[in-house]
């Protein structure tokens, strides 16, 4: 399986980012931030925003003013421990469970980490809680990717043959009068999604549920975060779907390293 070429706005942060920690891993005993910054070759706007974030998520830490050394996460990612590779899987897992935990309660609203494996669309973990439920899935989602935010986003990072592919497998069956049905036209607008822009669902899965889907590409791995709300919150989908988007980075670098 092939995918489009191109790479998303949380890529992006996530590649800086892994080279702000590259070159911070070589200096266990702490960098100054004008030797990181040279080091790094990172533009100024772009350094001071990740490194905000990496020292909120614990990648990083500042022992003295000025002076960064990689945090306990990072060094916990990295098999500094004494439970070995089990405790450093285990560790991963609670921390890309708290990510999304977290893109939760920020939003306000269920998320989902999906992704595309083997000829297939996955949703491997979902947060949720009862006053945020997860939709219901009253289609099988592999069997509704013409239909829903997460199987567009999906497709989407998918080259021509591996859409033709999925549907090919997965007649495009008509769920609500908002359902796109038509190959040509899905396909077609699969083609035009723009890479770093939010994928949105009104009603086309169930009436009465929204989604947005945003893309998060670890390697060959296809996948994308998504999130869901009931209509009578419309108002709230593009916004969310934009937060969405800025805050898939700290997901994304939790898949990474």
């Amino acid at each position: 399986m092939a995918t489009t070429p191109g790479r998303t706005a949380p890529f992006h942060s996530v590649r800086y980012a892994l080279r702000l920690l590259e070159t911070i891993a070589g200096h266990p005993d702490g960098i100054r931030a004008d030797d990181l910054a040279q080091a790094a070759g990172l533009p100024p706007d772009q350094r001071e925003h990740l490194m905000g974030m990496l020292l909120a998520e614990g990648y990083v830490e500042e022992p003295v003013e000025g002076v960064f050394a990689p945090g306990r996460v990072l060094l916990m990612l990295g098999g500094v421990g004494d439970d070995g590779e089990e405790g450093r899987r285990r560790f991963r897992d609670e921390r890309l469970q708290a990510a999304l935990d977290a893109l939760r309660d920020s939003l306000n609203a269920p998320v989902y980490l999906a992704r595309y494996a083997d000829g297939e669309l996955e949703v491997p973990r979902i947060s949720d809680t009862p006053e945020a439920p997860v939709v219901n899935e009253w289609v099988d989602f592999r069997s509704a990717a013409h239909a829903t935010a997460i199987g567009k986003c999906l497709l989407s990072q998918l080259d021509h043959d591996g859409r033709e592919d999925h549907l090919a497998r997965h007649r495009a069956a008509r769920l609500t009068s908002r359902t796109i049905t038509d190959r040509r036209v899905l396909l077609s607008a699969l083609e035009r999604q723009p890479p770093t822009m939010p994928v949105l669902d009104f009603q086309e899965y169930a009436i009465g549920t929204l989604c947005a889907a945003v893309p998060l590409t670890a390697g060959s791995t296809v996948g994308c975060l998504a999130l869901s709300l009931p209509v009578g919150q419309a108002h709230r989908l593009r916004r969310a779907a934009e937060e969405l988007n800025r805050q898939a980075a700290t997901t994304l670098l939790s898949l990474t390293i």
